[in-house]
C-alpha cells in the first residue's frame, strides 16, 4: 500500500474516532440525557447502560484513533451504530405540547441520525475489513499484512 494511502487511512481513522471519543467522554461526565433516551426506549438500568455506552464509545474511539485491534473494534462499532440507529432513531417522535412544525423537524433530524448511524456502520465495516494502515499499532505488532 502506498504511503499516500496509509496517510489517507490515518486521516480517516482520526475522523472516525473523534465522534466516539467526544461522545463517550460526554456520557461518562453527564449520563443524564443518554439515560433518558435509554429509558424512553424501554430499556432497563438506563443510567448503568449510559455509563457502559460511554465507556465503550471512549475506549473504542481511542482504539480506532491509534489503530489497535482494528478488526474487532471496527465490527463492534458497526454493530453498535446499527443497533443504536435502529433502536433510538428509527421511530416517529411526538413531543407533547410541541408545535407540529417542531415535531416535524425533530422527526427529520431523527431520520438523519438513523442514516448517519447506518453510514458509519458501513465505514467501520470497511475499516474492519481493510485494516488501519501502516500508521497504526496493529501494523507495528504485525496484526495486518501490509502490501509493499
Amino acid at each position: 500500500m502506498s504511503n499516500t494511502n496509509n496517510i489517507v487511512l490515518l486521516v480517516a481513522r482520526i475522523l472516525l474516532s473523534f465522534m466516539f471519543i467526544m461522545s463517550g467522554f460526554g456520557k461518562l461526565t453527564d449520563p443524564a440525557g443518554t439515560a433518558g433516551m435509554i429509558s424512553g426506549a424501554g430499556l432497563p438500568a438506563a443510567t448503568l447502560l449510559a455509563y457502559a455506552a460511554g465507556l465503550f464509545e471512549l475506549v473504542a474511539g481511542l482504539a480506532v484513533l491509534v489503530g489497535f485491534q482494528t478488526r474487532i473494534v471496527g465490527w463492534a462499532l458497526a454493530l453498535f451504530c446499527a443497533f443504536t440507529g435502529l433502536v433510538f432513531h428509527s421511530g416517529t417522535i411526538n413531543v407533547p405540547d410541541f408545535p407540529a412544525a417542531a415535531n416535524g423537524w425533530i422527526n427529520v433530524l431523527n431520520q438523519i441520525m438513523l442514516m448517519k448511524n447506518l453510514t458509519l456502520a458501513g465505514a467501520y465495516i470497511l475499516l474492519a475489513t481493510f485494516g488501519p494502515g501502516a500508521f497504526s499499532l496493529d501494523a507495528r505488532r504485525g496484526a495486518y499484512a501490509l502490501a509493499a
